[in-house]
């Protein structure tokens, strides 16, 4: 007569409601990733260095682009640690995946090893 199977159950990530902090973070991480925000930085610094060289009088940015420059250095500051918390909760999550996986791996060693032995028992008394 076949065992009863312990089944393994995924899971389940609580139902936490995120805070509007970790929607804005997940929000700018997806943002700040794609290519569409990469071309339009690029053309907004193109169109900021293309005006400040044209412009002869009251240029409000003159080279070497200082301005420019803390612009984008305060962009870098504020992204990084919002990129940082978005990846954390990710990584939670992937934590309590891989838990799950290891937990799946163990159970399917204990039954493979389980057949190995009834095989074994099949081949002595067929022998």
């Amino acid at each position: 007569m076949p065992k009863k199977r312990n089944t393994t159950k995924q899971p389940k990530t609580p139902k936490k409601k995120l805070t509007i902090g970790q929607i804005a973070a997940d929000i700018t991480t997806k943002w700040v990733g794609s290519w569409a925000f990469i071309i339009g930085l690029l053309l907004f610094m193109a169109i900021w260095i293309y005006v400040n060289m044209l412009m002869v009088i009251n240029k409000w940015d003159p080279y070497p682009f200082i301005l420019l420059n803390f612009v984008l250095s305060t962009l870098a500051a504020i992204q990084a640690p919002i990129i940082l918390m978005s990846q954390n909760r990710v990584t939670e999550r992937d934590r309590v995946r891989q838990e799950y996986d290891y937990k799946i791996n163990r159970k399917a060693e204990r039954e493979i090893e389980e057949i190995q032995k009834q095989l074994n028992r099949i081949e002595k008394r067929l022998k």
